[in-house]
């Protein structure tokens, strides 16, 4: 019998007046599964994200964060929730480590961050910086601080929006390693991104959004088949369906 999955999505609908940013948005992960949010801009997937996070109140349907409901039962849904958005939102007074051992302290973790603390900043060329404000670093740096959060408590469930954007090669190739460690250990990990390379090295199956509804989900040999590209990558197979998806939507400008 399939395990029930560590982050289950039910009809999500997220409107703002009359504009469905998201629409009857469906999804299951199970735990060992990275799969990858795709979709044009403006397709809804950064509202998605963010609903699924709890940062923004949902109109509609439910999340359920490894058997936990978002809206009953937010604390426990969110202690196995980590979030990494596309922009980070720091403490920038803190120093490097102080923020992570701040973090580590409001998911009541402190011990999972002693213990890995040197092993995490030397792996995101963080240990030079351990004692530098976050509001003296880099673009790029903000972002492995952010990512850094994101591990310093034991969650099952990890969202990044956009996670490789600013950051140099080498820390590119270390977070994509991470993402496949957090899968090998059981995690169930939603990555939206641009990078349709990325998510076909990446990612076991994708979610593409259009116009905020679920245009198609699948591995890529199942897109591929959808899409009658037999042969295609993903970037053929995504352009492909979104324009398709226009097409039936009377939409031509995505």
């Amino acid at each position: 019998m399939e395990s029930a999955p560590l982050l289950e999505v039910r009809g999500l609908v997220k409107h703002y007046k009359k504009f469905r940013a998201v629409d009857g948005l469906d999804l299951q992960i199970q735990g060992g599964e990275i799969v990858g949010l795709l979709g044009p801009n403006g397709a809804g997937k950064t509202t998605a994200l963010r609903c699924i996070a709890g940062i923004l109140k949902a109109t509609e349907g439910t999340v359920r964060i490894a058997g936990f409901d978002l809206e009953r039962d937010t604390a426990r849904a969110k202690a196995a929730l980590a979030f990494v958005p596309e922009v980070p939102s720091l403490y920038e007074l803190l120093t490097v480590d102080e923020h992570l051992r701040f973090v580590a302290m409001c998911y009541d973790s402190l011990d999972v961050y002693e213990r890995i603390r040197d092993d995490l900043l030397a792996r995101y060329s963080l240990t030079e910086k351990r004692d530098a404000l976050v509001a003296t670093l880099s673009k790029g740096m903000k972002q492995k601080v952010a990512v850094a959060c994101a591990l310093v408590h034991e969650a099952r469930v990890m969202l990044f929006d956009e996670p490789l954007i600013g950051i140099d090669p080498a820390g590119a190739a270390e977070l994509k390693r991470e993402i496949r460690a957090a899968r090998d250990r059981g995690c169930a990990v939603l990555v939206s991104t641009h990078l349709l390379d990325t998510a076909e090295t990446l990612c076991d199956r994708v979610v593409i959004l259009a116009r905020g509804r679920k245009l198609a989900e699948g591995t890529l040999q199942e897109l591929r088949a959808a899409s009658h590209l037999e042969s295609g990558t993903l970037e053929e197979v995504f352009l492909k369906l979104t324009d398709e998806g226009a097409q039936a939507a009377g939409v031509f400008d995505v």
